[in-house]
């Protein structure tokens, strides 16, 4: 009891300290933000599912997870790139210049390339705030790898799925 008495104060003030993320990096649930606040860095610029959608004509998407999620489902024309072997060298040939928005499921491993691509000198990179979890339950469209939509998410693990309010958790 004493602890809970210690802990809930001082995590409700730990939070209420927090910098307030700017508008273009929102996700719907209060909870799903919060922790993403806690987790995310704010090391790169990051975009909103809406933002993102708009710029889905002109922007090169790449998907930062692992083949097996990529497998599953992704957004629609993303270029898988993973994380675990992630290789700058696969990216050859693309204009530096060129707009990139790197997603994965929540924006951790994403912020991580996003990193490494502007580093590389990549400098139109932004990071999809919520990743592939936000972007589904936002109900936009997630594609198989025969090209068909689908409500199949990879969620990398169950805790992680936990966010995800619409579609077909896997694991």
């Amino acid at each position: 009891m004493f602890i809970k008495n210690i802990i809930t104060p001082l995590f409700i003030f730990f939070m209420t300290q927090l910098p307030t993320a700017p508008l273009s990096a929102q996700v719907r649930s209060n909870s799903y933000n919060m922790m993403l606040r806690l987790l995310l860095s704010k090391s790169t610029a990051a975009v909103n599912v809406q933002e993102a959608k708009l710029q889905a004509g002109h922007t090169l998407f790449l998907d930062a997870r692992e083949p097996a999620e990529y497998q599953v489902s992704h957004l629609k024309n993303a270029r898988y790139v993973g994380y675990d072997a992630f290789d700058i060298n696969n990216l050859r040939g693309i204009d530096k210049k060129q707009p990139i928005i790197v997603y994965c499921t929540v924006g951790k491993r994403s912020e991580t390339i996003s990193k490494k691509l502007l580093h590389a000198g990549f400098t139109k990179v932004l990071n999809l705030y919520g990743g592939i979890l936000e972007w589904v339950n936002q109900g936009l469209p997630v594609y198989d790898p025969a090209g068909n939509s689908t409500n199949r998410v990879h969620t990398y693990t169950k805790f992680w799925g936990k966010w995800l309010d619409k579609g077909e958790r896997v694991y």
